[in-house]
């Protein structure tokens, strides 16, 4: 529910549209990063960490080009992926923090 809360009020309030290969991401915290049991108890990551690597995606480029051919992304806006820790750059809007980074730094697409 929280994730889904993130797409539809983030999404259409963002004006950031990136470049090229570039996917900008809501980094997801707090709740949205803990685990829970069957029967709905929460346990909190007790990892130290030093920033989120898992986010929502929020836009996302055109893509690029390789040998004049246009490759459109593999993500898509709404996915939920983990991304490398440090291949990032962040960015804050209306108080709002995001993550801007190229899609080959994008690891994996959560389903």
């Amino acid at each position: 529910m929280a994730i889904k809360k993130i797409q539809e009020n983030k999404i259409s309030k963002v004006n950031i549209k990136p470049l090229g290969d570039r996917v900008l991401l809501k980094p997801l915290g707090g709740e949205e990063l803990h685990k829970k049991t069957a029967s709905g108890i929460i346990i909190p990551d007790t990892v130290d960490k030093e920033k989120p690597e898992q986010g929502i995606v929020i836009a996302v480029g055109e893509g690029k080009y390789v040998d004049g051919k246009l490759i459109a992304p593999k993500v898509n806006v709404g996915d939920k992926v983990v991304f490398s820790k440090y291949g990032y750059d962040e960015i804050k809007m209306d108080g709002e923090e995001f993550f801007i980074l190229k899609e080959e730094n994008i690891l994996a697409i959560i389903k």
